[in-house]
């Protein structure tokens, strides 16, 4: 009998405070505050899932044979009426995917696509709580940035 060993796909790593205290300065530097800018109000910092919506997505994905997870940084279009605070602010949306090796034997990372009601749709999960605008006190409870705005001056974020 001939059996293959399963390779891990796991690609993250657990990571320590300093390292996201450095990586959302930089983002809020890089990105956010242009953004921010760019919209006329204070873009989103964060998207939060409930443990319990994230563990109802992965037993559907695993029920549809998908075997990973992609985050698409994404943006709401600017007259999102669903939810209006959230119109023109950035979030995630969470796409399960199946590996798959393509023809010239690397691995890809395919989005899953199901079946509902009769019409093909992908398997994704959005709608996150977005901070801002629901941050409780605010968005300093994610730290403080200064950010050099050149001739604008300086900004704390």
């Amino acid at each position: 009998m001939i059996t293959k060993e399963k390779k891990s796909a796991k690609v993250g790593k657990y990571v320590n405070t300093e390292f996201v205290d450095t990586v959302l300065r930089e983002y809020k530097k890089e990105r956010w505050v242009h953004n921010t800018e760019r919209i006329g109000k204070e873009d989103s910092l964060s998207a939060w899932y409930s443990v319990e919506d994230v563990e109802d997505f992965i037993t559907n994905m695993k029920e549809y044979g998908a075997d990973g997870l992609k985050f698409y940084f994404m943006a709401y279009p600017t007259d999102f009426s669903e939810k209006p605070e959230y119109a023109g602010r950035q979030s995630l949306v969470m796409v399960a995917t199946k590996s798959k090796v393509n023809k010239m034997g690397a691995t890809v990372n395919k989005d899953v696509y199901i079946t509902k009601n009769g019409t093909s749709t992908i398997m994704a999960l959005n709608m996150a709580s977005l901070c801002p605008p629901f941050c409780g006190t605010g968005i300093m409870d994610l730290g403080i940035a200064v950010i050099d705005k050149g001739d604008k001056g300086l900004e704390i974020v």
